[in-house]
């Protein structure tokens, strides 16, 4: 069986994946910055807490692979000079050493974010990539680098994924869920009635094995990867909030004087809410899947509803262990910040 590498193995997708990847029967090796701290597979991979920028601790951890999944990067919430040394400075380093090892295959995982905030849906691969924020330009860029090593013989399958979600998800979404256990509503900038569209991220493991066994002349390409089934935010989250049981709604803002707000709270650090959350969730947001679809041949399983739901319960069932010192990982809930003190109004 090959052995996978997954890079930042020990985060939200990491995880996942490598459970995936066990029950497949592949050996898994991973490469994060932070421990490897879950007891139920801990003892089957090959772990090195390191650097994807440093040269030695790559070196170490490419030993033996044949495919390398790049779900390593730096989040929104980083420092931009860390943002884009990792996603960017990274991506070259993991992907220099796997040529030089001679590594089979290298998916790499990007973003929808590299769109922006467009002006039409559904997004399609070939549209313009004009990324907001460090963490937006810095992800355009990385599949820049993707490229060029393509160019040179690579196979270099990349991925851009809608936001995804499910076991171990917390983040912004850790705020949504407390609040909704705890018998609040929870409220959406704009009217709610724009479309938007998430992943689960059983969906998107399915995804990253097709584009890692697939023959390469399928799987070299760039491929949209999102939920087939959504429906409005407030059909959505409400669906949540219905799972809460305390008969909450979904309450809509004015989109305009919230987004300003936000705007002067994530400048004074008072805020977990980045720019490319805030300005495009009142607005439609969604991307076609149809290549992925007719080229892969990869079929979602979830629903955004599903997603939600499969995570609040998660959330529910782990509540007594989860790490809430705060965090800008996606495995930690973030600190509310003066958020938290909003939530008396709904």
């Amino acid at each position: 069986m090959e052995r996978y590498l997954v890079t930042g193995g020990s985060g939200f997708l990491g995880i996942n994946l490598v459970r995936f990847l066990l029950a497949k029967g592949h050996p898994v090796s991973v490469i994060d910055l932070v421990a490897f701290d879950y007891p139920d597979c801990a003892g089957d991979i090959a772990f090195v807490q390191g650097d994807i920028r440093s040269d030695a601790d790559v070196a170490r951890a490419m030993a033996g692979a044949d495919v390398v999944v790049h779900c390593a990067a730096a989040l929104p919430l980083y420092p931009p000079a860390e943002i884009f040394s990792t996603d960017i400075d990274g991506t070259r380093k993991v992907l220099e050493h796997a040529e030089r090892e001679g590594v089979k295959r290298f998916v790499h995982i990007s973003t929808t974010a590299v769109y922006g905030i467009p002006d039409h849906h559904p997004l399609l691969e070939d549209d313009p990539q004009q990324g907001v924020g460090p963490y937006g330009t810095a992800k355009v860029e990385a599949e820049r680098v993707c490229e060029s090593f393509r160019a040179r013989g690579m196979c270099v399958p990349i991925l851009r994924p809608k936001s995804f979600i499910g076991p171990e998800r917390l983040g912004i979404f850790a705020m949504f869920y407390e609040w909704a256990r705890t018998g609040h509503g929870f409220p959406v900038l704009g009217n709610g009635k724009n479309l938007y569209q998430y992943l689960d991220v059983a969906d998107l493991c399915d995804a990253i094995y097709l584009a890692a066994t697939l023959p390469p002349e399928r799987a070299d390409d760039v491929f949209n990867i999102g939920a087939k089934e959504f429906r409005t935010v407030r059909e959505d989250f409400q669906a949540v909030l219905d799972e809460a049981g305390f008969g909450r709604k979904v309450r809509c803002i004015p989109a305009r004087p919230a987004v300003w707000i936000l705007r002067f709270l994530e400048a004074l650090k008072l805020s977990p809410i980045y720019k490319w959350i805030y300005e495009t969730v009142s607005e439609d947001s969604f991307v076609s899947i149809e290549k992925a679809e007719r080229v892969l041949g990869w079929t979602p399983r979830h629903s955004n509803r599903d997603a939600l739901l499969r995570n609040y319960r998660w959330y529910l069932e782990n509540l007594d262990r989860l790490d809430r010192s705060g965090g800008v990982t996606h495995r930690v809930p973030w600190k509310q910040g003066i958020l938290s003190l909003a939530k008396i109004f709904f």
